[in-house]
């Protein structure tokens, strides 16, 4: 009898309001967060909800009254089950689920560390008047090798002091003194259990993005499309204008090297020789004794010498232009808009 009891107990009319709530939120919101509250302060969830103001809606729920709810929608409650223990709190919003995550994972606020909280962080008492008048707690300083000097019956950290690094455990006399001097340094943060786009569940952790090496990796796409567009000679005109400068410097380098005179090879031709024939020139020598040769060397002129710089110096220009970064991310967002 008492099982039959059981089975015909009515729904508790709480429990059956917040469960009809979380369906028309699932159902109106593409995208929720699964959060865990365990061990955070009543104050960071009061700010955080709202900074949460008008982007997001936040509700607190028993997880087993949430599945129940999110069961009725055919998402994939199996998935959801092993998030949704302890203390939890969804948050509802329209928003790129990488967005809100990364919204609500950089929402900090700070608190007093307690007795037997372990630091992921070094802390440091700052060397300065600390307000507290001297007495007893001087004895406290000392415990925890803090050196100080007492002036207008005031105590003063003498030098700033380590007095615990990450992975220590916070001694009740650390945490006491941290309250004293006012030093809230716990930085408290909602650990993001998982996330639900869609029909998608995605795990906490793979909702962090590292934007800047995604901005480079796109920006390296667009360079490779680009220069892969310039290979194939794509006939598109901010493509063609690269090709057409590259064509021009390898043709310009080709007549050269050939002796190709024309008005505008004919300097780079005759330096070309004057140097070959000085390189040439001083190699035999290095064996000319030995053949009872005479060989007159030269040096070329300084002036020879920054012309040759000041002509290289504008081919590594012209050359730099044409594979920089600038010209062929202009390129790239031109040919593909």
């Amino acid at each position: 009898m008492s099982a039959l009891r059981a089975i015909h107990k009515k729904v508790p009319e709480w429990k059956a309001k917040i469960a009809s709530e979380i369906r028309e939120l699932a159902e109106k919101y593409p995208v929720f967060l699964v959060l865990d509250l365990t061990g955070v302060p009543a104050k960071h969830i009061q700010m955080l909800r709202k900074r949460l103001d008008k982007i997001a809606i936040a509700r607190v729920v028993k997880p087993r009254v949430a599945l129940k709810a999110l069961e009725a929608l055919n998402l994939p409650v199996k998935e959801l089950e092993p998030y949704m223990t302890g203390q939890v709190m969804l948050i509802f919003t329209n928003l790129n689920v990488f967005e809100i995550a990364d919204i609500v994972r950089n929402f900090v606020t700070r608190d007093y560390y307690g007795p037997g909280d372990v630091t992921d962080k070094e802390i440091l008492i700052p060397e300065g008047n600390t307000g507290i008048p001297a007495g007893p707690i001087l004895s406290t300083f000392g415990r925890l090798k803090i050196p100080t000097k007492v002036q207008g019956n005031v105590i003063h950290v003498a030098k700033d002091t380590v007095v615990a690094k990450p992975g220590d455990k916070i001694s009740p006399e650390l945490a006491s003194l941290l309250q004293k001097l006012g030093l809230a340094l716990k930085e408290v943060r909602v650990k993001i259990k998982c996330g639900r786009d869609g029909e998608l569940i995605i795990p906490g952790e793979k909702l962090v993005l590292d934007i800047p090496e995604y901005e480079g990796m796109l920006r390296n796409a667009a360079l490779d499309a680009l220069k892969l567009a310039i290979e194939l000679v794509i006939p598109e005109p901010p493509v063609l204008s690269l090709v057409l400068t590259r064509a021009h410097l390898q043709a310009l380098a080709l007549a050269t090297e050939a002796g190709y005179i024309t008005s505008e090879t004919v300097e780079h031709v005759l330096k070309t020789a004057q140097l070959k024939a000085l390189l040439l020139a001083s190699e035999i020598s290095k064996y000319a004794p030995e053949l009872g040769l005479e060989v007159k060397t030269a040096t070329p002129q300084p002036q020879v010498k920054e012309e040759k710089k000041e002509e290289e110096k504008k081919e590594e220009k012209e050359e730099s232009r044409e594979l920089s970064e600038e010209a062929l991310a202009e390129g790239f967002a031109a040919l593909f808009g």
